[in-house]
């Protein structure tokens, strides 16, 4: 999952914060939470993609988001959107509404 650590309205980062197979990956609040703080992010937006191409969420990606979501809140680095890429377009939680 990456994230990309907002420094300002001009400056971002983009940063790998796990890798997975087919079937998924880690994404732990912790370290994506610890890199934001690294990099003085003010705010984060998440980024995974599915290589099944499906774009709906699934239960554990609208479970972390919301997770990470809170945590932000509480850290004051609020998470402005979670994008899933796919090879026909993407998905944002904020445009559909789900952040």
């Amino acid at each position: 999952m990456d994230h990309s650590a907002k420094q300002g309205q001009s400056d971002s980062q983009k940063i790998r914060i796990s890798s997975g197979g087919i079937s998924g990956t880690v994404a732990d609040p912790k370290i994506i939470f610890k890199a934001a703080l690294e990099h003085n992010a003010s705010s984060i937006v998440l980024v995974h993609n599915h290589p099944s191409a499906n774009l709906k969420p699934s239960k554990s990606d609208l479970d972390i988001t919301h997770k990470l979501k809170n945590a932000g809140t509480m850290l004051e680095i609020p998470v402005l959107d979670h994008l899933i890429f796919g090879d026909e377009g993407y998905l944002s939680f904020a445009d559909e509404g789900l952040l």
